[in-house]
């Protein structure tokens, strides 16, 4: 004991306050603790705040031990903390107990639709080839999805598409992709052209299992000086060896299209029978795959290009037939009906 008053105070409030700190079980308890023996008005406070008081000689020394007495109840509040924090997750981890021999749950994966998937291998193969993406509105007029195409009003041609007409005279939802051929001209002339023009179409028709009133198309344009029926035929060869295989045969049909003159259909043979007929190609052999020709000179120059001098070849097909072909699906409904059995296939 010393002969110290003060330190021999200092030494008892260590003491009950380290005892006292044993007795602690909650944060709560804790934090009065740590009021009553480190706060403002502790007695411990209390001794630093009549320092001033002592003789000159014993301040050193009393200053001292009570410095030592706060820096061991801070250090002892602090291992005591510890101790209630590892005591509460220790409880909390055995009243939450998991059962870690439950077999877990594999976490539903998303992934691209499967026209997405064909469009972007389209895109790609035409991206390589120099031709651009263009995007052009799904609202159109009467003028851009008819007359600029050679379609005027009541030519013949117009019945092959059953039109959705809104209520405002003359405006529409497109038929198909190639009044975006109109748009794209009419801003790059006389510029040469290189485009592909996907998008989604609408027409009137009886859903079943080969139509809808809703669908995608991809067009092709390409529009430039001393383009000929062979750079058609090069191009659609090439996309078509590289989609479906570099051993695919292809063949193109004499066919009609009032915005392509001469006009065709390309067709792919068929990769179930390899030609020789089945029920898939209904025993022709082959698969049409997409419609195509050589712009008619009416459309070129609609679009701002002199027939004269300008020539070029355009391309439409049907994203879902694609799809359709490549991944042997009999039914064009089945992409409209957010089915995830049908989905998780690709």
């Amino acid at each position: 004991m010393s002969e110290i008053p003060e330190i021999n105070e200092l030494d008892a409030l260590q003491t009950r306050a380290l005892e006292e700190l044993k007795m602690v079980s909650d944060e709560a308890a804790l934090q009065a603790w740590r009021v009553a023996h480190l706060g403002r008005n502790a007695p411990l406070m209390q001794v630093f705040s009549r320092l001033g008081q002592l003789p000159k000689e014993l301040r050193p020394q009393v200053g001292q031990r009570a410095n030592q007495v706060k820096q061991a109840l801070e250090a002892a509040l602090e291992e005591r903390a510890a101790a209630l924090r590892a005591e509460a997750l220790h409880r909390a981890l055995e009243s939450e107990r998991l059962d870690v021999t439950l077999p877990g749950r594999r976490p539903e994966q998303g992934r691209l639709h499967p026209t997405t998937r064909t469009l972007r291998r389209i895109v790609r193969i035409f991206a390589e080839m120099g031709f651009q993406v263009y995007r052009s509105r799904e609202v159109e007029s009467d003028a851009y999805n008819f007359e600029l195409l050679n379609m005027p009003a009541h030519h013949p041609a117009r019945d092959l598409w059953d039109t959705f007409y809104t209520t405002i005279p003359g405006v529409l939802l497109r038929t198909h992709t190639s009044p975006g051929q109109i748009h794209v001209m009419r801003e790059r002339a006389p510029e040469p052209v290189r485009v592909i023009l996907p998008g989604m179409c609408y027409r009137y028709e009886q859903i079943s299992a080969r139509s809808e009133i809703q669908f995608n198309q991809v067009e092709v344009l390409a529009v430039g000086r001393n383009i000929t029926f062979s750079d058609l035929k090069g191009t659609l060869n090439t996309f078509a060896r590289r989609l479906f295989g570099e051993q695919a045969r292809t063949r193109l049909r004499p066919s009609y299209f009032p915005f392509t003159e001469p006009s065709a259909e390309m067709d792919v043979e068929c990769f179930v029978c390899g030609g020789k007929g089945c029920t898939v190609c209904k025993g022709s052999g082959w698969l049409e795959i997409l419609g195509c020709g050589m712009v008619h000179p009416t459309v070129l120059q609609n679009g701002g290009y002199d027939p004269q001098v300008f020539s070029g070849f355009a391309a439409g097909m049907g994203l879902e037939r694609i799809t359709m072909l490549l991944h042997r699906i009999e039914d064009i409904r089945y992409f409209w009906a957010n089915d995830v059995r049908f989905l998780n296939q690709f």
